[in-house]
Order: C-alpha cells, then sequence, then structure tokens
C-alpha cells in the first residue's frame, strides 16, 4: 500500500492488483483494514480509527483509490462521486487496437450477480444502467496498445465491458474475453488520476498514481507526457 495524499478528512492510496476495498466472501484483509491499522499506528491513536470507503476498484486492478478520514467527508464524497462530480482517468492496455483513435461508448449494462459478470447491450433492456465512457489511443508497441479511459457514469465493470464490446478486451481479463491471464492474476487496467474538489477545504485535488513496475507497461508509457 502507497499513501498517495493525506490529509485531516481524507486519504488517497495506490492499491496494488489483487487487493480488496471492502471485506468480502474470501475473508482475505481489506484495504480498508490495513489503512486503518496504518493511521492508528502512525498517529497512536487509542480505539478504534474511522476510515471510510468511498469508492471501490475490481480486485485484479491497480491504481487511485479515496477513502475518508472523517464521517464529514465521507457524507460529501458520497454524493459528490453520486453526482458524478469526481473525474476519473484510467488506463488499459489491449492486444488489439479499437476501431477509432477515439470514441464515446454508449451502452446499456446489466449485471448477473450469479457469475459476478456484466453485459452490455446496444439498445435499452429491462433492468439495464446506461453506461458511458470516452477513450483514446495514447500509445502502441509491437503488440499491444494503451488506451486512456474517462468514465461518465459508474457501473460495474463498466470499462472491461464496454471495452470488450468493441473488440478491445484488457489484457488478462479472461472474463471479459482476453486470450491469457497475467502471470500475477492482475488484469491491465488502472486507475491512473482523480480530480475533485476537497469535499472540506473545497482546494483543487488532483492525484496521479505511479505506471505500475512492469515491463510492458513501461514501454507503453515511456513516450508519454502525463
Amino acid at each position: 500500500m502507497q499513501v498517495l495524499y493525506e490529509d485531516n478528512h481524507i486519504i488517497i492510496v495506490n492499491k496494488a492488483p489483487g487487493e480488496i476495498v471492502q471485506g468480502d466472501k474470501t475473508g482475505d484483509e481489506p484495504l480498508v483494514e490495513t489503512l486503518k491499522q496504518w493511521i492508528k499506528e502512525k498517529y497512536n491513536k487509542p480505539g478504534n480509527v474511522f476510515c471510510g470507503v468511498v469508492h471501490r476498484l475490481d480486485r485484479p486492478v491497480a491504481g487511485v483509490v479515496v477513502f475518508a478520514k472523517t464521517s464529514k467527508a465521507l457524507a460529501r464524497l458520497n454524493d459528490m462521486f453520486r453526482n458524478g462530480q469526481v473525474h476519473k482517468t484510467y488506463w488499459a492496455i489491449s492486444r488489439n487496437r479499437p476501431p477509432k483513435s477515439e470514441d464515446i461508448l454508449t451502452h446499456y449494462i446489466t449485471t448477473v450477480e450469479r457469475n459476478n459478470k456484466s453485459y452490455a447491450s446496444l439498445t435499452p433492456k429491462s433492468g439495464a444502467k446506461e453506461a458511458r465512457l470516452t477513450y483514446r489511443h495514447i500509445a502502441s508497441s509491437e503488440r499491444y496498445h494503451l488506451l486512456e479511459v474517462n468514465l461518465m457514469t459508474g457501473r460495474k465493470h463498466q470499462i472491461r465491458v464496454q471495452l470488450s464490446s468493441i473488440g478491445c478486451p484488457i489484457k488478462g481479463d479472461l472474463k471479459y474475453g482476453d486470450k491469457r491471464s497475467n502471470p500475477d492474476g492482475s488484469i491491465s487496467l488502472m486507475a491512473r488520476h482523480i480530480e475533485f474538489e476537497h469535499p472540506v477545504s473545497h482546494e483543487l485535488i488532483s492525484v496521479t498514481a505511479p505506471i505500475p513496475n512492469d515491463v510492458l507497461w513501461q514501454a507503453l508509457t515511456e513516450n508519454i507526457n502525463n
């Protein structure tokens, strides 16, 4: 766990692939509990430490995650995420080049809890939620392509299923159509950047996660000025 930003109200960390943000049926220690212990030890806090989960990343995804250190910040951040006042940028690697260098994708997503999978349709369906994102192609190597994605809505597995639907499954994402898994069980998707107005001070918070220490990520991003 790497802390990217911290003040009295919020803490932003760089999640490693494989970590879970909140507890689930696996029983593995979630990032929120690791963070509580870290805060407790850093500030010698007696008793319970408050740390609120504002949003989540899928387990195999790396990158920026925001947590609230006060109940006031948690309530306000929850509203901001719900109302689309938080700007999130993701980077994804695909084996396939998208049909257009940049585009807006609109689908209608249905999630089946039984197999924890989302399905995208181009037309509205009963129970489906509209999902929108923009992407642009920003780099290529001999075999792989790097896409920058900006979410306009927040649906389960949205980036994964929408990119797969245009023939660009994310590298390592067997669930959504890639051919091979990554050796570490990750998928090549990261929450690269987040920007929002601080819920208490109203200053602009802008945080970028470092590029993963991985040969392919490094090769694809070495000539990008971001």
